[in-house]
């Protein structure tokens, strides 16, 4: 009898030392897959300026356009958490695809060697940035699901472990840019 109550104890403890390593290895995965977006945010960040530079003096008439990209950047670079940054990204994404969608009405830029090198560079990192969203959301289902599933949960409760936020796409991140250029001065 005593054997059985040292193997039910001992048995116990191995599960709650596992759920616990399971719940610890889940969160470093999570924090793991943010920073693989930060890395990207950080490379697209660093992008835009020089792209922001390329466009401006061919784009005169569009001052109000790259202000947008210049302080959408600015507010996204500031950001902390997930919540605020990917509202600030959703900003920076519509701004972008703002940007783009007026350079696409200038010849001279649509022909320009460095503003199209820069625009695959930013394609090529918004992708990356779209997987790494996916990995860190995935991640983060895990860890939240693990939290929630019993027996884990108590667990989950005792060590004080909170769910975490999903990177979503904001509203404006969903719609597409309408350009209007009709009423502005004629690109050179």
């Amino acid at each position: 009898m005593m054997l059985v109550s040292i193997a039910i104890v001992a048995a116990a403890a191995l599960w709650l030392a596992a759920t616990y390593n399971g719940l610890v290895r889940l969160r470093n995965r999570v924090q793991n897959a943010w920073k693989q977006i930060d890395v990207q945010l950080k490379r697209r960040h660093d992008l835009i300026p020089n792209l922001v530079a390329a466009v401006k003096g061919a784009m005169e008439f569009e001052q109000d356009t790259l202000e947008k990209v210049v302080a959408a950047r600015g507010r996204a670079v500031a950001a902390h958490g997930v919540q605020e940054s990917a509202a600030a990204e959703g900003a920076l994404s519509q701004a972008l695809r703002q940007l783009f969608a007026v350079v696409e009405a200038y010849p001279t830029l649509r022909s320009n060697e460095n503003i199209l090198r820069l625009q695959e560079e930013l394609t090529t990192t918004e992708n990356q940035l779209g997987f790494a969203r996916q990995f860190y959301n995935d991640e983060a289902m895990r860890f939240n699901t693990q939290q929630e599933v019993f027996p884990a949960n108590f667990v989950a409760r005792f060590f004080a472990f909170a769910a975490v936020d999903y990177f979503t796409a904001e509203e404006a991140d969903r719609q597409t840019p309408a350009v209007d250029l009709s009423l502005r001065a004629q690109p050179r």
